[in-house]
């Protein structure tokens, strides 16, 4: 039924729930597997008096990407499948965006992905929920082993004019 399912990873525990998730069905469908991560450039300050280099910073976020693709594919090899491993750079975009292309362009018959946002639609973050909204494909939610919610927490602020 699924030949194609797509897991994006970001390195938490809600995306390594979804990856077992994904194993788990593409060994009982024989369904062929792509991991994906998407490197996101963070919005900082690299003048010089931060001492940030811009291309270091890139540099460490796609090592952290190999590693976690490295982990997830070591994974699903050790439950006998041979996973192909992506992983793409998104500068201005949500990574929503890039995992409904990847979607339509590999193509997906299924997308397996972890949720573990506290906020927005559902309680689900931005960029799960704009995948729900639209998604070519069927796609499963995997909760990770989430904390209870605690009581919200306000705070007054001293605000001066």
């Amino acid at each position: 039924m699924y030949s194609n399912i797509l897991v994006p990873l970001d390195g938490s525990d809600a995306s390594t729930c979804g990856l077992q998730e994904a194993i788990k069905i593409a060994k009982q469908q024989g369904s062929k597997l792509r991991l994906l991560h998407i490197v996101k450039e963070p919005v900082l300050d690299y003048g010089y008096e931060s001492g940030l280099r811009k291309a270091d910073v890139i540099d460490s976020l796609c090592q952290n990407g190999k590693n976690i693709l490295n982990t997830a594919e070591v994974e699903a090899r050790q439950a006998g499948l041979a996973p192909e491993c992506v992983m793409f750079e998104s500068i201005n975009g949500p990574a929503a965006d890039v995992i409904l292309d990847q979607a339509k362009q590999w193509p997906a018959s299924l997308i397996v992905m972890g949720t573990h946002a506290r906020h927005g639609f559902l309680r689900i973050g931005s960029d799960t929920a704009q995948v729900l909204a639209d998604t070519p494909v069927p796609v499963i939610f995997v909760r990770g082993s989430v904390a209870p919610l605690k009581p919200a927490e306000h705070r007054l602020l001293n605000y001066a004019s």
